[in-house]
């Protein structure tokens, strides 16, 4: 069983309790997850780091409803979300999860404006106004509201994701690899803004990346190793988390 690791002060928003994921049977079953126990905390900014196939973004995935462990639990505040159908999963994941992905995930028929309302439309919500005005402001989008995807650099295309899923005000946003695909200028863009999206409005984040720089910017890192959670630190500069990483090797 891994380490059993324990919030600090700060309330757990999200917790997962023995969680196992298991792909396939038999002599080729893989344990992308083993007994992971883990609680993220309220209004901070959690990385989660590993090597390829250590199960940081299976974990990602399960604790943001959109896997199912094989064994093990996962409860968002009150809701054990383990056992929800797929229409309870699909509103919880609309009410409470935002995403930001390597790739943007943004259509590329609809301007900047458009991809940052299209979730809360799709959900028949009407955004509020001030928030919306804030939101494009602190991610440096007034003026390319109007510019579709393909006229917007890599950076400002990871804002408008980013704007889009702050939008509805998530308990969790979580990030999956969110510089993978960008510049050393747009990647510290980006870390800034979920950064200042923790400080300012006490946004929870939990960031998957393997980049000892984008983990820098972090209040605490989970380090996977083949499904298990291996090691659990405190905010650490960009030099001891990669000291840190080779110590796991």
């Amino acid at each position: 069983m891994s380490e059993v690791v324990t919030p600090t002060e700060q309330a757990t928003v999200i917790a997962a309790s023995e969680v196992s994921r298991r792909f396939g049977q038999g002599d080729t079953a893989v344990m992308a997850l083993r007994d992971v126990s883990a609680g993220i905390e309220r209004g901070r900014l959690t990385a989660v780091m590993g090597p390829s196939g250590s199960g940081k973004s299976t974990l990602m995935h399960i604790l943001a409803g959109l896997d199912r462990p094989t064994s093990g639990t996962v409860t968002l505040g009150e809701i054990e979300i383990t056992h929800l159908n797929d229409d309870q999963l699909t509103r919880l994941r609309r009410d409470h999860i935002g995403f930001v992905f390597q790739f943007f995930n943004l259509l590329p028929m609809l301007d900047a404006r458009e991809n940052i309302l299209l979730p809360m439309q799709i959900a028949g919500r009407d955004p509020d106004p001030g928030w919306l005005d804030e939101v494009i402001d602190e991610t440096g989008l007034r003026g390319r509201l109007s510019h579709r995807p393909s006229e917007l650099s890599g950076g400002q295309q990871q804002r408008v994701a980013i704007a889009r899923a702050l939008l509805s005000k998530p308990t969790v946003l979580f990030a999956d690899e969110p510089t993978g695909n960008l510049d050393s200028a747009a990647s510290d863009e980006i870390l800034a803004l979920l950064r200042h999206s923790v400080d300012s409005v006490g946004q929870t984040v939990v960031m998957v990346t393997h980049d000892p720089r984008a983990a820098a910017v972090a209040d605490r890192i989970l380090f996977l190793a083949d499904g298990v959670i291996v090691k659990d630190m405190p905010h650490a500069g960009e030099d001891t988390i990669v000291d840190a990483i080779k110590s796991l090797q």
